[in-house]
């Protein structure tokens, strides 16, 4: 049996026992171990070696987590301490348990732990820290199982579940934070399948969100999903959050308009994945933005006012930043509280293109009948010559 196997812990457990060892080879009064990596190779468990991991982003008590690290490399895991014994991390993502098979709630505190290798350690790559920044305890997951191991997963804020832990804001439509496949099963459709199951679970909302700014792979795997479903065309939008109108963008119409081109490059090339990351600012750089120089957002609505303040929400727009964001780094409008949600969802500003309206060619402008007949006159002179 592994790790998610076996009988539940509680957060508060797996602290206790992790800060116990730990003391305990600080102390000295633990007996020499070693860890085994392969049959030719292994570890020893010294308190130089060992550190604690924090598995949640909140600020509750803390949540902990014992892992052991090479001794000249203290970013790199080689094992956790979970259920009083070591345990290789490929082991930690290994399940026996046929029925778990596809995509499952998150429930268990190991399969939160299994969450947090996935984002935190395994598919970390040599320019970052991490991929992701850590989840809330309560953050909604789904995790994919194949051929009994966790193969990836994906993150899920809620209509009315809170942007941060020190406001009141909160979500404005069902949003998809986070994403990631394992490097070894990607290019078989995982992303799609995830995206897939994250739509047809809100399938009576109108209006669908995935958070921006979308990684290449997230727009590459947009773009298939909405090939195949095109009654998504026009709900699924890129979401700053809590995801009000002047904050959404429609990923179909960008597609089209050519915003992500600089994304779908990179796509192309042999080291990307489905990997799409939650709001990090120090994860942003190698993300895809759509063009900030274009001020015209069809997805907005129309501006109305002086030419002053015109230019100035053009210049706001140039700077990378929405218009209705007043709190810096977070992206959430102060207009936008819990009570917004009590009166319904937003209605969309009637002055605002849909995609089918923004895509449709414009018709020619035809000529006055006079001019046409003046036409017609001077067509028959030059015959005549």
């Amino acid at each position: 049996m592994y790790p998610v196997d076996l009988p539940a812990v509680e957060d508060t457990d797996l602290t206790s026992v992790s800060e116990l060892y730990l003391s305990s080879l600080e102390s000295g009064t633990h007996n020499e171990e070693w860890f085994e990596l392969s049959h030719t190779s292994k570890v020893a468990i010294t308190a130089n070696n060992v550190r604690l991991l924090q598995l949640f982003d909140d600020h509750q008590s803390d949540c902990t987590l014992l892992a052991l690290h090479p001794p000249n490399d203290p970013t790199q895991v080689l094992a956790l301490y979970l259920q009083d014994q070591w345990w290789s991390v490929d082991d930690a993502l290994r399940t026996c348990c046929k029925d778990r098979n596809g995509l499952i709630s998150v429930q268990s505190l190991m399969e939160r732990v299994i969450v947090f290798l996935l984002s935190q350690v395994l598919e970390r790559s040599p320019q970052e820290k991490t991929l992701f920044s850590l989840h809330p305890r309560t953050e909604s997951c789904k995790l994919l199982w194949r051929d009994s191991q966790a193969v990836g997963f994906y993150t899920i804020k809620h209509k009315g579940s809170l942007c941060d832990g020190w406001s009141s804001r909160c979500y404005l439509l069902p949003t998809l934070d986070t994403l990631l496949v394992r490097r070894g099963w990607r290019r078989r459709g995982l992303g799609l399948l995830m995206l897939e199951d994250f739509c047809s679970s809100f399938s009576t909302e109108e209006i669908l969100g995935v958070s921006a700014p979308l990684s290449p792979s997230m727009v590459a795997v947009c773009r298939s999903f909405l090939q195949q479903h095109e009654e998504h065309l026009e709900s699924l939008y890129e979401v700053e959050a809590p995801g009000g109108w002047t904050q959404r963008r429609n990923i179909w119409l960008s597609i089209q308009l050519g915003r992500y081109t600089s994304c779908i490059k990179e796509e192309s090339g042999p080291a990307s994945g489905d990997t799409q990351r939650n709001n990090d600012s120090s994860l942003k750089s190698s993300d895809c933005r759509p063009d900030p120089e274009s001020c015209s957002d069809v997805d907005a609505p129309l501006v109305t006012g002086s030419s002053a303040q015109q230019l100035e929400l053009c210049a706001q727009r140039r700077a990378g930043r929405s218009p209705s964001s007043c709190v810096s780094g977070t992206g959430c409008c102060p207009a936008a509280h819990a009570e917004d949600l009590d009166s319904g969802p937003p209605c969309r500003p009637p002055q605002s293109l849909n995609t089918q309206q923004a895509l449709k060619p414009k018709p020619s402008v035809s000529a006055e009948p006079g001019e046409v007949e003046e036409e017609q006159r001077n067509a028959k002179r030059v015959r005549r010559t």
